[in-house]
């Protein structure tokens, strides 16, 4: 098929690719589980040789699933778990070290030196983040200063720095390209996203060297060509974007007030706020949404570390269910007088509180506590947390031009739990749209490369891939989602360090 899209998703917990037609209509997917690491209570890691080897498996399988050559691929899209760090020496492609995860809170304590010392303002007015180890700065300066010889290599200007997405290009393009993309850099906490270029001032805080940096680039551009030995033909890659950007693309919230909320491993809310830099007065993130022919547009985000992932620890940390399917089932079956909550709190907590020394806690347990009550407290968390981010961005958003959020759009692997979108209507108070397509991030990856390639229209309303699929409308009387929204506050409130 001439001008079909392929879509490289590399997220947190798994490696996949999607191949779409030119009218972004899904035709093949491969996916491969990536192992994490936690060498250290708060670490954690993920192999560089793993990563690289999933995405050759993943884009070479949705080519032969999908009959299609590379030769006949319009481009490819690259979209990546962000923030998380890696540092390679430029004649082998080799990393010096395992990738550090985004959730990784090794550099917690870098992080709150800095904050003491008044870099807070410096980081928020530049680069719109928080000073977190959720952000790649600390993660590099620590593979700096902790890898043997790692920092006089890179004044000598033999390593290279990326997140994923940098990483995976140089692979693919046989480190003919070190770039990466406005969204990608921006959550580096190097880069002003104001003025769209790697801050002096900040390089100067975090001692990173500018020499290993990536070219910053559109999000639809040309990245360069893979080696034709890969994949059988030189096939260029035509776009790049974090994954929560992507996903914003691909949820098609192009007009500002729109808002969408992906449920993986984490939860990230965006809400677009046009060309409008809106700093957050409720400790969100002011943060790129996309960069397209140079005009950059605005989002607020609030990052939840754990949502997906508190389902994956019912079922490999408790053994309570054999499936993500069956915490729904469970949940079901919850006696609804326990008032159980669950704070999963594993890594931290993200937005609005950033609490990076909070951990999780199970409270109003009872005797007659049992299986269905945590599965159901764990999904509800996700909906606690989301409604936290939400208020948050109600707020800020108010104080802005424009009004508030009226309707979420979701996506991401825990949007197939129609329990849980139907317990999110309710405890927002607001209807929950659940697209056709469900993997927005990797749509929105191919989205941008249909874009660079010529074949499909900028954001506007004649780009046609977002289709309604179900609507959870709020079924709650408001009295009890706020009677319970106060439980979950008051839990909160017993975990916090600070």
């Amino acid at each position: 098929m001439r001008g079909a899209l392929l879509a490289l998703d590399q997220g947190t917990t798994s490696t996949r690719a999607i191949l779409h037609g030119p009218d972004l209509a899904p035709l093949a997917t491969e996916q491969v589980a990536l192992a994490q690491h936690y060498p250290s209570p708060g670490w954690v890691e993920h192999e560089p040789e793993e990563i690289w080897g999933a995405t050759l498996a993943v884009l070479r399988g949705a080519l032969a699933r999908g009959g299609v050559a590379a030769a006949d691929l319009g481009g490819i899209g690259i979209t990546n778990q962000r923030e998380t760090a890696l540092l390679w020496d430029r004649a082998t492609g080799r990393a010096l070290h395992r990738a550090i995860v985004w959730q990784d809170r090794r550099t917690a304590a870098h992080c709150a030196r800095l904050a003491e010392e008044g870099a807070q303002a410096l980081i928020a007015e530049r680069t719109g983040l928080l000073c977190d180890p959720y952000f790649s700065a600390t993660k590099l300066a620590w593979l700096l200063d902790n890898v043997a010889g790692a920092r006089a290599a890179a004044e000598r200007g033999t390593l290279a720095f990326g997140t994923v997405d940098s990483f995976l290009l140089w692979r693919l393009t046989g480190g003919r390209v070190h770039a990466t993309d406005a969204t990608n850099a921006g959550r580096t906490m190097l880069f002003d996203i104001r003025r769209g270029e790697w801050d002096e001032d900040l390089l100067r805080l975090f001692r990173i060297p500018r020499g290993i940096l990536p070219e910053v680039r559109d999000c639809a551009a040309e990245f360069g060509t893979t080696d034709a030995a890969l994949l059988g033909a030189a096939v260029p890659v035509r776009g790049m974007a974090g994954d929560q950007h992507a996903a914003m693309l691909g949820q098609a919230c192009f007009a500002p007030g729109m808002v969408k909320s992906t449920y993986g491993t984490g939860c990230f809310a965006l809400l677009n706020t046009g060309d409008s830099f809106v700093p957050s007065r409720n400790r969100l993130l002011t943060t790129l949404a996309w960069q397209l022919g140079g005009r950059r547009v605005y989002a607020l985000e609030g990052a939840i570390f754990i949502a997906g992932a508190a389902v994956q620890w019912l079922r490999d940390g408790l053994r309570l269910i054999a499936d993500a399917a069956e915490s729904d089932d469970l949940a079901r079956q919850a006696d609804p007088s326990q008032q159980v909550v669950f704070v999963p709190a594993f890594v931290g907590l993200g937005a609005p509180y950033w609490d990076a020394d909070a951990r999780g806690a199970i409270l109003g347990l009872t005797r007659g506590t049992g299986p269905a009550e945590i599965a159901r407290a764990a999904l509800e968390s996700v909906a606690f947390q989301t409604r936290d981010l939400v208020e948050a961005m109600e707020a800020d958003w108010q104080a802005a031009p424009g009004s508030a959020p009226r309707v979420l759009r979701v996506d991401g692997g825990m949007v197939a739990s129609d329990w849980t979108m139907q317990c999110l209507a309710d405890l927002l108070g607001a209807p929950v749209d659940r697209p056709a397509v469900r993997e927005t991030t990797a749509l929105g990856a191919a989205y941008l490369a249909g874009l660079q390639a010529g074949l499909l229209p900028p954001p506007g309303p004649e780009v046609a891939h977002w289709r309604l699929e179900r609507r959870f409308a709020p079924a709650m009387p408001r009295a009890e989602a706020d009677r319970r929204h106060a439980l979950w506050k008051d839990a909160v409130r017993r975990v916090l360090t600070r």
